[in-house]
């Protein structure tokens, strides 16, 4: 399960995971952030917070997520990573090779200090 908001006037993307993501998920997610990029040219940040990562429903969970990033990485200054998994050094270093936006990992406690750094973007 994804809960997700967008804030506005900072053009900051929430994220905050609670179980396995899932296709349905990321539907609603690309809808919300398609509707804010068609009146804004990008995100400044996006905040992912989830004190360990779920994983992902099935493999269209998967699938979905690998096509949301995809299709809206270049409109992203900065992912903060907010969470003491320690899949989360590993995700970091992977997906500087696939995304244009800046990638920072921050302890799950650290939330203030991540919001921070996205909105210095």
């Amino acid at each position: 399960m994804l809960d997700y908001s967008i804030m506005k006037p900072e053009g900051i993307l929430v994220l905050k995971l609670h179980a396995p993501l899932s296709k349905e998920d990321f539907a609603g997610l690309g809808a919300a952030v398609d509707a804010y990029l068609a009146d804004h040219p990008k995100l400044h940040g996006v905040l992912i917070q989830s004190r360990k990562f779920p994983g992902w429903e099935n493999f269209g969970g998967f699938a979905a997520h690998m096509h949301f990033v995809r299709e809206h990485h270049k409109k992203v200054d900065r992912v903060a990573i907010v969470t003491d998994s320690p899949i989360a050094g590993m995700a970091e270093s992977l997906a500087k090779h696939f995304i244009s936006a800046t990638i920072k990992h921050f302890p799950f406690a650290d939330d203030a200090q991540a919001f921070a750094w996205l909105e210095a973007a």
